[in-house]
């Protein structure tokens, strides 16, 4: 892995190159030295053959004995250190230095004697029998008359010239190899002043790759890879620039996602959820984690299937209504093709519908209620006016009672209007809620006094139990018993006589539940949670007198102070009425 680096690459590119480059030069430069030691030898060998061609004439054309010439042969080869032989035209070898010439064959055919009697000089270098080395050889012609009579040739080993050459080449073949290390080291050097930034720059953009928007270079050169540093610079700027804004958008989608109300799902092409907001999966019932599961397996309502499907085979907007549970919450599904994407999605909308159905059937109930309760006292009106006009204005003790007949369901008509006036200025905040310390009995005694009376008509034995040391609450004094009063008429209305109405109140944390028990006819379970309704009665309870306002208003008064109010009941058995106020002690009062 380390050569596979720019580094090694360079480095071995140009250690190979000028290796190369060395190997010709060691190989072209054996040659020529090799040739001009040859051509310096051959040349030297020429003059001196020359010279003993000279010398050797007379004894050639006078044909002297062959132990004379042998003898002065060898004299003359041992001052020159060769080889010599003097050969006859013919070919018949007179004398030899290294060798009796009567034993010798005829040289008449060896290529320097042939180039020797044609030009009167020859050469050849070839491998010698006799002495089992390589030989140059020299030969001149021996002339008498302007006639060549003979021949005289030298001879030398090429071992001398051999071992020059071979310490040339050895000297040559050593500066090559530190010439080779050098340049291998200098390649090195050049390599890696040439690869550094490369690796710095590799490095940097591994680190942009990784997430570290931060990371930059301080470009040292003013050459390419300057250049090339001011560009990743620049890049890094923008892409940092480019980063934190998806971010900021990505953060500004998943909190309109987490806040909204509506839910939000998208489904791919293939099935697969790829996003559910936290309302959806709220509206859906989605308990198990998204992972890579499909619409189908993450809800139970094949109807949101269904019209994702449509969707996604018409490619058009599809919605519906979804009841997701028994309880009647309403859903509306809007599925909407999700164009200009690589691959096709789906987004469906969600919106809960089932506060709307709620709102609309407490609308249909208060019209059907309010009807029916001044259907009544208008009918009765109408009775008594009817009655009036037929005569009954002639019979003063008649006429007056009828008048007092009417003026009750006058009465009754003004107290509904002003009830439903205090409904509506309560809801709407116009209402002001002055908050002070306030002792609990302040508020419930006054309220039990002014119903005494009322309860003893009735039969019924009111209480009230408030144990020692009960903190103050925050309340409006007024107000809150208001609410007392209207959940002690309640109880005193539903009670049967000999029975009793208890108001009690105790501490719990930092609240204090005031409570009204009764030991009336109770309320049936499935109609608790509705009790707190504008003109909403128990069935049995719709002789009674009342506006049906009462525990509404009482609802919307603790609600103003911050509390809470309940029912608790079984059916023959009384019930309780509770609501709770803030302690005055409590670290946030």
């Amino acid at each position: 892995m380390e050569f596979r680096r720019i580094r090694w690459r360079i480095a071995v590119l140009y250690a190979g190159l000028i290796l190369v480059l060395m190997g010709v030069s060691y190989i072209l430069l054996s040659r020529h030295v090799r040739d001009v030691y040859l051509t310096q030898l051959e040349a030297g060998m020429t003059a001196e053959a020359r010279l003993l061609a000279d010398i050797l004439q007379p004894g050639v054309v006078q044909g002297l004995a062959e132990r004379s010439l042998d003898a002065q042969a060898g004299h003359l080869a041992s001052l020159l250190n060769a080889r010599l032989t003097v050969v006859t035209k013919t070919g018949l070898v007179l004398s030899d230095s290294e060798r009796d010439s009567t034993e010798m064959d005829s040289h008449f055919a060896r290529p320097e004697i042939q180039q020797a009697l044609a030009r009167g000089t020859g050469t050849s270098m070839r491998f010698s029998e006799t002495l089992q080395q390589e030989l140059l050889y020299v030969a001149v012609d021996v002339r008498a008359d302007d006639q060549a009579v003979g021949v005289v040739r030298l001879a030398r080993p090429l071992s001398e010239v051999n071992a020059e050459i071979g310490a040339l080449r050895r000297r040559v073949a050593a500066f090559t190899v530190v010439a080779t290390l050098f340049a291998l080291a200098l390649a090195l050097y050049i390599a890696e002043r040439t690869a550094k930034p490369v690796r710095v720059l590799t490095h940097a953009v591994q680190e942009l790759a990784a997430g570290n928007m931060e990371a930059r270079l301080i470009p040292s050169t003013h050459d390419e890879v300057g250049a090339l540093t001011t560009s990743f610079n620049g890049m890094a700027d923008q892409i940092q620039t480019t980063v934190a804004d998806l971010q900021t958008e990505r953060q500004r989608l998943s909190s309109v996602l987490e806040h909204m109300a509506d839910g939000v799902v998208i489904v791919d092409d293939g099935g697969i959820v790829q996003l559910v907001n936290p309302a959806a999966e709220r509206m859906l019932g989605l308990v198990q984690p998204i992972g890579n599961r499909t619409l189908a397996q993450l809800t139970r309502h094949h109807e949101v299937v269904s019209l994702w499907q449509r969707c996604r085979t018409d490619g058009q907007e599809q919605a519906g209504l979804v009841e997701v549970d028994r309880h009647g919450s309403l859903l509306q599904v809007i599925v909407t093709p999700l164009s200009g994407q690589s691959t096709p999605n789906s987004l469906l909308m969600l919106q809960d519908l089932t506060r709307l159905r709620q709102l609309e059937s407490m609308r249909r109930d208060l019209t059907s209620n309010m009807s029916h309760e001044l259907r009544t006292p208008i009918t009765s009106l109408k009775v008594l006016t009817d009655t009036l006009l037929d005569g009954a204005l002639d019979d003063p003790p008649a006429a007056r009672r009828f008048i007092e007949r009417v003026r009750t369901e006058v009465d009754a008509l003004a107290q509904m209007v002003d009830e439903l006036l205090e409904l509506a200025r309560i809801e709407s905040g116009q209402v002001p809620v002055q908050l002070a310390p306030v002792e609990v009995a302040e508020v419930v005694v006054p309220a039990v006094e002014r119903l005494q009376e009322q309860a003893e008509r009735a039969g019924l034995t009111l209480r009230v139990e408030l144990p020692d040391g009960l903190p103050a609450v925050l309340a409006d004094r007024e107000r809150v018993q208001q609410v007392v009063t209207n959940l002690t008429h309640n109880a005193i209305k539903f009670t049967p006589p000999d029975g009793a109405v208890t108001i009690s109140a105790t501490a719990r944390g930092n609240e204090v539940v005031i409570a009204v028990r009764d030991t009336g006819v109770g309320i049936p379970a499935e109609q608790l949670a509705r009790i707190f309704e504008r003109f909403y009665r128990v069935d049995r309870a719709r002789t009674g007198q009342g506006t049906g306002l009462g525990l509404a208003i009482a609802k919307h008064l603790v609600q103003a102070h911050g509390g809470r109010i309940w029912a608790e009941s079984r059916e023959g058995q009384g019930s309780t009425f509770s609501f709770t106020l803030r302690s005055a002690q409590a670290p946030n009062a």
